[in-house]
């Protein structure tokens, strides 16, 4: 069987295994997807999923990511690198381990450019079928230099830039800039030279829920899917904050819960919203951090089994009642 429906996938870090979990639970489940939009982690499995990636794929390319390479650091000396690393640029590691496996591993799926996944359909919401929009991933992304939240490829005529022409790879590393973990990207425009530091997406946008609600009023042709991996606040604060738990003076209990609602304040204020959480599917990424790039064979898959449980869950709720 075969059932469409746009997926919206959030960041999580190392939890991002259980948003695979849950793509490939709903692909083994016969749904495919005409358009992806993913935040940080859910950037990169959203890239995949547009890339036409099957259940198979993803396993084989789950396979080959060695996480423990993911932060890069600059010279081989734990902690000293990290520590230069910041006071000389702007990240702890360089970020271009990840950056080079996801060309290759998006290469050999044929996509290079965002031109390789370019989609016309013109039964789409109107607001979409702009050259600029008709694209089946949209990677969420922040602009520290200028304060706004951008949907890449939408935005990069912002920059004078043809989204054609832009690397699928480059964007969904600007979208995994973790701030001072992942060095920052720059975007330059070719025409005045201006440039921006782009950093991870979840700085204001986590979940994009709504980014393919239809604005012209008609009923959407098939549903939108989200997959989270954060619980709510302050259930989640933990999952946001390292040093959650331990002994803080009040002042700094107070940013780290600051920071937290910075981070997914919005989103969860939108997930409250009239029929919002009942196409989302959370997925329980509870004992792993964000930044747990060692965890061993056997935490990786249950992550990625609790992501395929969350989607078989998901799935039977939205069956209709036996009578």
């Amino acid at each position: 069987m075969n059932r469409r429906a746009d997926l919206v996938l959030e960041g999580g870090g190392v939890k991002g295994l259980g948003t695979a979990g849950a793509v490939m639970g709903l692909l083994d489940a016969g749904w495919t997807f005409p358009r992806v939009a993913g935040t940080s982690v859910g950037a990169l499995a959203a890239a995949f999923a547009a890339a036409g990636a099957d259940s198979a794929v993803f396993a084989d390319v789950l396979a080959r990511l060695d996480l423990r390479r993911i932060p890069d650091r600059r010279v081989p000396l734990p902690l000293i690198s990290e520590g230069v690393s910041l006071l000389r640029g702007r990240g702890a590691y360089a970020g271009d381990w990840i950056h080079r496996w996801l060309t290759r591993e998006l290469e050999g799926l044929g996509v290079r450019t965002f031109a390789d996944l370019r989609r016309d359909d013109p039964d789409d919401d109107p607001a979409l079928t702009t050259p600029d929009h008709r694209y089946g991933l949209v990677v969420m992304a922040t602009d520290i230099t200028n304060g706004r939240l951008l949907r890449l490829p939408w935005d990069y005529p912002k920059f004078g830039l043809d989204p054609d022409e832009q690397l699928v790879a480059d964007a969904v590393r600007m979208s995994l800039s973790i701030p001072f973990y992942f060095e920052p990207r720059t975007l330059r425009n070719p025409v005045t030279g201006e440039e921006a530091t782009i950093v991870d997406g979840g700085v204001l946008s986590n979940f994009a829920i709504e980014i393919f609600d239809r604005t012209d009023g008609r009923e959407a042709r098939w549903p939108t899917f989200g997959v989270r991996l954060l619980p709510d606040l302050p259930a989640g604060l933990g999952d946001l904050v390292p040093f959650f738990g331990l002994p803080m003076f009040p002042a700094v209990r107070l940013l780290e819960q600051v920071v937290a609602t910075a981070l997914v304040g919005r989103d969860q204020t939108h997930l409250e919203r009239p029929g919002v959480r009942d196409r989302t599917m959370t997925v329980d990424t509870r004992g792993t951090a964000i930044t747990e790039f060692g965890i061993g064979i056997v935490e990786r898959r249950v992550l990625i089994d609790r992501g395929g449980q969350a989607a078989r869950g998901f799935l039977r709720s939205r069956e209709p009642a036996r009578t």
